[in-house]
């Protein structure tokens, strides 16, 4: 598929990176129940657009990577695959619950869109995650330069745009629920940590073609 593989196990991982709770969801939340369902639309929208920037960053710097240079490969290779590996080392290891709303100011939408897109474009994490997470879906013999790594991360983006929505529209049930049942927050990071290991191991078994 236009040089991608394993599709369907990108959208499974794309999926449970989304709706594990982490800074970006926390973020939505709190605009959603301090100052309702329009801004935390806002911030949704903001959150998506750093991703989408994220995506055109890593499409455009890992095309040329993996596809001149063996060496620059193998570092990103083993760089992405230890992040990755760490990530659900840490998600397994985790026992307490991080989810924490704080009291926020009112902002305007144009402020709370704007920081939405700050906070994720200025994230390293963020920017590393992709650089992990995408080339091992893409096909070793990909002749079609940063066209698959944008439909990958168009993908991501959409799918975590549809759960963040939904964040938002339903924050204050969803926030009560995180509240009263950290078993929620529990199961959700060691299923993704589980995930994210064997994604690891999967991209250090990864050849440059």
């Amino acid at each position: 598929m236009i040089g991608i593989t394993s599709f369907g196990l990108f959208l499974l991982s794309a999926f449970l990176m989304n709706i594990t709770p982490g800074a970006d969801t926390m973020y939505i939340v709190s605009r959603s129940v301090s100052q309702g369902r329009k801004a935390g639309i806002y911030s949704v929208l903001g959150i998506s657009t750093g991703v989408l920037v994220h995506t055109f960053l890593a499409a455009i710097g890992l095309s040329v990577i993996l596809t001149t240079s063996a060496l620059l490969f193998t570092i990103v290779k083993i760089t992405g695959a230890a992040y990755l590996i760490y990530l659900g080392v840490r998600m397994l290891l985790q026992k307490s619950s991080h989810l924490e709303l704080k009291a926020t100011t009112s902002m305007s939408l144009k402020k709370i869109y704007m920081q939405g897109l700050l906070t994720n474009v200025t994230n390293p994490k963020v920017a590393l995650f992709f650089i992990s997470f995408l080339p091992q879906f893409i096909s070793r013999d990909n002749a079609y330069g940063p066209l698959p790594f944008i439909i990958l991360g168009l993908s991501f983006v959409t799918t975590g745009t549809i759960w963040s929505l939904f964040v938002s529209f339903f924050s204050s049930y969803a926030t009560e629920k995180l509240r009263n049942n950290s078993k929620i927050e529990f199961v959700l990071n060691k299923i993704t940590g589980v995930i994210f290991i064997g994604l690891g191991v999967k991209l250090l078994n990864t050849r440059a073609s």
